[in-house]
């Protein structure tokens, strides 16, 4: 995940803004920075709540650093209560107090279109809107509240295993309203938790922005088909999209191994089994070896993530099944190499010849800020394996798959920097966006 960052903003533009716009309820704030090694009083003005129209364009909790320069938070002056004002439609501050669950505050997060909330102990309540990371609660949380709301879902082994392992990773439901994936840990102040906001449905292609032509990918029936990216890079919601069009669209036994399930598959066209490791299945292999005993179709794997998980998924695809699953990597060459790179130098020749027929496609995202401010658009990686690519990986010879990409835009090929690109021609995303995202950020300048 993106490390938490305070919200940032040029001091003048602020102040400026502060003496145009201050109301006399307003109240002062001071906020001790450390600027060039110093610490600095800077004060904040606290306005009266922000009304806005849409979820997306709450997002404009403010703390204020001296620009370019290094700073740290040392410690928060809280302000007086601002004067009542007329409700917003929407806010970006969660409505917070003694009595109030994880579950409220979860649904708060949603109805705010957040991808994640952050519980942590001695710091703000924080939710991640389109990326920014912003303070959503006007007090620091202690570790006892923290304990209080992070307690109250957690089940007698997730409690256990926390005890025994000090982490814990698991999906919570509230009916109605959503799944989350969770991660509670224990850290030097006490216990934390983050909480990834998903739907109770599987997204639509045209619910993440992604190109109509990856529909024709669905139609593979063996094979080998990997998401990859940074960790919520959105590699995880496009997986499941291209899921749901199978489900929907041919009589096949769908199979997902997750940990933990995130998006719920009804059946449809398809029966879908969902198996979640540590609660239906030991571990990833042990549900890979038994899938191949219970006449799966198509094979869902949530993450590759060591020797012998990839290597059964290989098998799997070179025998018939059509296997998907995500892997942490940010480009096609990387990931192939990540995958022969665990193999055994013995092993290796052989996997190279195995992945050079079995392997379909790999689709490589980033998600990266709009210009427009509403939201995160993805920039997209493809790698279609053909006689070309195929052959490259059979024969050692990965490095040359960049120029097959770079040429091969008519067969659907496609490079993540000419993405990035195509994306400032239509002024979709910012040229400075494009330079922190793009593998050669040099040909931007």
């Amino acid at each position: 995940m993106t490390p938490p960052v305070h919200a940032t903003a040029d001091l003048a533009e602020i102040e400026s803004a502060s003496s145009s716009t201050q109301s006399p309820a307003a109240k002062p704030q001071v906020r001790l920075v450390k600027i060039d090694g110093k610490l600095t009083a800077v004060p904040v003005q606290v306005e009266e709540p922000l009304q806005v129209k849409e979820p997306v364009q709450a997002a404009k909790l403010v703390g204020i650093v001296a620009p370019e320069r290094n700073f740290e938070t040392i410690h928060v002056v809280e302000p007086e209560p601002a004067a009542e004002s007329k409700p917003a439609e929407k806010s970006a501050v969660l409505t917070y107090n003694a009595n109030v669950t994880i579950q409220n505050l979860l649904q708060q997060a949603l109805e705010l279109n957040a991808s994640d909330l952050h519980v942590h102990s001695g710091a703000f309540l924080r939710i991640r809107i389109n990326g920014k990371f912003l303070e959503a609660t006007p007090t620091v949380m202690s570790s006892q509240e923290c304990e209080r709301l992070i307690m109250d879902i957690l089940s007698e082994s997730q409690l256990r295993q926390l005890k025994e392992k000090f982490q814990v990773d698991f999906a919570y439901q509230i009916d109605g309203v959503g799944r989350f994936r969770v991660n509670v840990y224990k850290q030097q102040r006490g216990y934390d938790a983050v909480f990834r906001i998903i739907k109770l449905t599987p997204p639509t292609l045209v619910d993440l922005g992604l190109p109509k032509e990856f529909e024709k990918y669905t139609e593979f029936h063996q094979g080998l088909m990997l998401f990859t990216g940074p960790a919520g890079c959105g590699k995880s919601s496009t997986m499941a999209a291209m899921a749901d069009l199978i489900n929907k669209r041919r009589p096949d036994h769908i199979l997902t191994i997750e940990d933990p399930i995130e998006y719920v598959h009804a059946s449809k066209s398809c029966n879908v089994t969902q198996r979640e490791v540590g609660i239906q299945t030991e571990s990833f292999p042990t549900a890979l070896r038994a899938a191949l005993r219970e006449d799966p179709d198509v094979i869902v794997i949530g993450e590759l993530r060591d020797l012998e998980t990839i290597s059964l998924a290989i098998t799997a695809a070179e025998t018939g099944h059509l296997v998907m699953a995500t892997l942490h990597t940010s480009n096609a060459i990387r990931t192939i190499n990540r995958l022969l790179s665990v193999f055994p130098p013995d092993q290796i020749c052989q996997i190279r010849r195995m992945l050079s027929e079995s392997l379909k496609v790999v689709i490589s995202q980033r998600l990266v800020k709009r210009a427009d401010d509403r939201g995160l658009v993805a920039a997209l990686e493809v790698m279609i394996n053909n006689n070309a690519v195929g052959n490259l990986i059979r024969e050692n010879r990965t490095f040359q798959i960049k120029s097959i990409l770079q040429t091969g835009r008519a067969q659907g090929q496609r490079l993540l920097d000419a993405s990035l690109t195509q994306l400032v021609k239509e002024r979709v995303i910012t040229k400075k966006e494009a330079i922190k995202h793009a593998e050669e950020p040099e040909n931007f300048n």
